[in-house]
């Protein structure tokens, strides 16, 4: 047979090994995906523009009053952007792959703060880049930013931003994300704002986007969706939304693959953005979950984390217990009956676990009791 695509001998799946679903009596701490239901007034809208025959083709950007709904949204985080420079795209991680698409060529390198989401670098080497992996500070998981500069060099393209942050909960200061500006700044970089998690915050650092400080705005795409802070993941709805050159760019990319995102799901994305009560209702759960999750893994014998400071993610360290984040995950399922993911699935996250919260109160308190039976008996 023909040759295929040599990228993809360099490109992993990620989390996909440990994401598979195991046996019913396993507590599982891996999915990033929200223990509720879509809110009822966002169903009900999709079922009503199906009722209304709202199935055939539309506008390959998205419909005019979502775009603009979403433009109005991002008001609310200091993000001035016209509806017109908004595109809607079928998950926040095609949103992501299209802004890579726009502003990425072979050979480009693109700065990581690591240990980082692992789908940033299978899209980056996709499209023949060269993803540039830099540690963040210990035990915080805050960007080390002499490092970042560091890491510069005439090949520099990019640097990719996730606050709050998947896997390591943190949510990076308004300082930190100056300083970014300014490095994106001196070295004429993009950037590309991961804002899928800006919802859910607990600590007393907000979301703050790239585009609050002078010089942002014209070097940022904004990539965001509905999937964590409306508990919409299988939906499928993201966006995009930066300079008007840019987004021009992700208008083709989407018109020359997805033509558009489902069109009757498009009125009930614009009522999720009208929703308070609900999507303060599930933050606020997630926000109770993690004190107590994080006191019950730091008394784990030989664990310990940082307070997660967003999203729904711990991201701890197991150097203490003797095993390697692959042998406790690996042991962790097969003998206390709990799924996590190892950290050495990204560089830079050797001895590392990352666990979700997203989960019952009852499946937390059980795992973190079977965790710790499991390693007092081995110890």
């Amino acid at each position: 047979m023909p040759n295929l695509n040599s990228a993809f001998t360099q490109i992993g799946r990620g989390f996909a090994a440990f994401l598979a679903p195991p046996s019913p009596d396993v507590i599982r701490f891996t999915v990033g995906q929200p223990d509720f239901d879509t809110p009822l007034p966002v169903v009900n809208a999709a079922i009503e523009s199906l009722k209304r025959g709202e199935t055939t083709y539309t506008r390959s950007q998205g419909s005019e009053t979502l775009c603009q709904a979403v433009s109005e949204h991002l008001s609310k985080f200091d993000i001035d952007v016209d509806g017109n420079d908004v595109v809607i795209a079928p998950g926040c991680k095609q949103a992501l792959l299209y802004s890579m698409m726009a502003v990425i060529e072979p050979g480009d390198e693109v700065l990581l703060l690591a240990p980082a989401w692992p789908s940033y670098d299978g899209m980056i080497k996709l499209l023949g880049g060269v993803p540039i992996h830099v540690p963040v500070h210990r035990p915080n998981y805050h960007p080390d930013i002499e490092a970042l500069r560091n890491a510069v060099t005439s090949k520099t393209k990019a640097i990719v931003i996730n606050s709050p942050n998947n896997p390591t909960g943190a949510v990076y200061t308004s300082d930190e994300i100056q300083q970014l500006v300014n490095l994106a700044i001196d070295s004429d970089l993009w950037i590309l704002d991961d804002m899928i998690y800006s919802t859910l915050v607990w600590g007393d650092n907000k979301y703050t986007s790239p585009n609050s400080f002078e010089g942002g705005p014209e070097r940022t795409l904004t990539i965001g969706g509905w999937s964590k802070g409306w508990a919409m993941t299988g939906w499928r709805l993201g966006w995009v939304a930066g300079p008007t050159e840019a987004i021009e760019a992700v208008k083709t990319c989407q018109a020359s693959s997805a033509t558009h995102v489902a069109t009757f799901l498009m009125p009930a994305a614009e009522v999720a953005l009208t929703l308070e009560k609900e999507i303060d209702a599930m933050a606020d759960s997630f926000a109770n979950r993690r004190l107590m999750f994080h006191e019950g893994i730091n008394s784990l014998p030989g664990v310990s984390a940082p307070m997660p400071e967003g999203a729904f993610y711990i991201l701890a360290d197991v150097s203490g217990t003797g095993m390697t984040d692959i042998e406790f995950a690996t042991r962790a399922l097969d003998e206390a009956k709990v799924q996590v993911i190892p950290g050495s699935l990204m560089l830079g996250g050797d001895n590392l676990i990352r666990m979700s919260y997203a989960t019952s109160l009852e499946d937390l308190k059980e795992g973190i009791r079977r965790l710790k039976t499991w390693l007092i008996q081995i110890n």
